[in-house]
């Protein structure tokens, strides 16, 4: 067999091979026999039909087969002559049968080949701390969480909550989900639409108001998306939060005794805000690194490579629904609703971002750090009540080890680009700094 091989494109290669007629016609002969041994033909016994009897009624098929199984097995051997580093299936353009030999022609896709740069690399990275009023307002947060509601004579105000009947009309005319009797809402919440919240601050118990709302364009029920409404409100109870007392009981809720007091509590709160600014300041750096090496570097994408990904992320999307809403609302899922362009733009980054950094990979001979990943393990078992049963977990349990030390190999990564860029270091809140990295999650 003989192959030759010219570039397309940086991540397509087309070949063309010679397979001599002889391998062709050993392998004809050979399944000639093999069929005689099974085909049924009237006036012969099975098993004994003569070689050319066979020739003569299936020979034409039979070749054809041959030829389409050697295309298909010497491709291969082709690729791996060539030593190339193929993604997807080869698609074969062109054949004709010589008197010597069957040539083809295939091209196929394969893993492009960059050299990264790092010239003019500028990262962002984040600073934060946790100070006093971020754990006064995080077991606030955690009151909050646990509060119960106490009635107020005064005026419906933002955070409060308001027992309430109301009935809409458009046009005069009531429709719908637009009447409701005790319906109970926290003002601010942004529960329903804009300006319905806003018409009932400043109300009172007993008070009736008429107040004029517009539906948003893109409102679910498409005959009242934009439409101007009326919404006549009777407010029956106000009610301001009331935040428990900071006492044994509320501590016991937390794991802390009476005799360890508030000052136990504010302890741990503050070990598990400052682990989670520890996450979140990698996680933004890891980001916004990635962020600038993929802007920084052009990379030529295989077709086959980001229909992988496009394919993962649509998967991906169907899992995360069939969770939340099970499997009948993921049966509700059309393939037309989760079209290629949907996932495209996230697709083409995370191919890039996965080719780029596997050639840093390799060129930085980049192995993963097992004193990080046991830190990297420590770290987070040190935030469950038996640290060490963790431990054990991870230790013992392979899938779980190996996803760690992926991104334990991840951030060995990042410290290597951060040593090539230009690094700006940007004071951020606490607040400020998981408002970023929920941000990024949601995007």
């Amino acid at each position: 067999m003989q192959v030759t091989s010219e570039a397309v494109s940086g991540v397509v290669r087309r070949l063309t091979v010679s397979v001599p007629t002889s391998r062709i016609n050993e392998q004809f002969e050979a399944r000639l026999k093999r069929t005689a041994k099974t085909v049924k033909i009237n006036g012969f016994r099975a098993g004994k039909v003569p070689v050319n009897v066979v020739r003569r009624e299936y020979g034409a098929g039979i070749y054809q087969e041959v030829v389409n199984d050697t295309i298909r097995d010497t491709v291969f051997e082709a690729i791996q002559q060539e030593k190339i580093n193929a993604v997807g299936m080869p698609n074969i353009e062109k054949t004709e049968m010589k008197e010597d030999a069957l040539v083809f022609e295939a091209t196929v896709e394969v893993y492009p080949e960059v050299d990264v740069k790092f010239e003019g690399l500028e990262v962002e990275r984040n600073a934060a701390d946790v100070n006093d009023k971020d754990v006064e307002k995080m077991i606030e947060n955690l009151q909050k969480q646990r509060a119960g509601w106490t009635e107020t004579k005064g005026m419906a105000k933002k955070d409060m909550q308001v027992t309430f009947d109301f009935e809409g009309t458009v046009d005069g005319e009531k429709f719908e989900g637009g009447a409701a009797e005790d319906f109970k809402l926290v003002l601010g919440s942004g529960r329903m639409i804009p300006g319905f919240e806003d018409g009932i601050v400043g109300m009172k118990k007993g008070e009736e108001k008429v107040i004029d709302v517009t539906f948003p364009e893109d409102y679910q029920a498409e005959n009242l998306a934009g439409k101007a409404a009326q919404f006549k409100i009777t407010v029956k109870l106000v009610e301001k939060q009331k935040l428990p007392e900071i006492d044994a009981e509320f501590l016991k809720i937390f794991g802390v005794t009476e005799e360890e007091g508030v000052e136990k509590l504010k302890a741990d709160v503050r070990k598990n805000m400052e682990r989670e600014v520890k996450n979140g300041l990698r996680n933004q750096v890891k980001g916004a690194t990635f962020d600038a090496l993929v802007a920084a570097n052009e990379v030529e994408l295989p077709e086959a490579m980001l229909a992988q990904e496009i394919d993962r992320q649509r998967q991906q999307m169907i899992q995360q629904f069939t969770q939340q809403f099970g499997a009948q609302g993921a049966k509700a899922f059309d393939s037309s609703m989760l079209p290629d362009d949907l996932f495209k733009e996230q697709a083409e980054k995370s191919v890039k971002l996965g080719v780029l950094v596997s050639r840093i990979l390799a060129e930085a001979k980049i192995e993963v750090d097992a004193a990080r990943v046991e830190a990297y393990i420590e770290d987070m078992a040190s935030s469950y009540e038996d640290p060490n049963e963790v431990i054990e977990y991870f230790k013992n349990d392979e899938k779980q080890r190996q996803q760690i030390e992926a991104v334990v190999l991840e951030d060995q990564v990042v410290d290597y680009i951060l040593a090539a860029a230009k690094v700006t270091e940007t004071k951020v809140s606490y607040e400020d700094l998981l408002k970023t990295q929920q941000a990024r999650q949601q995007g």
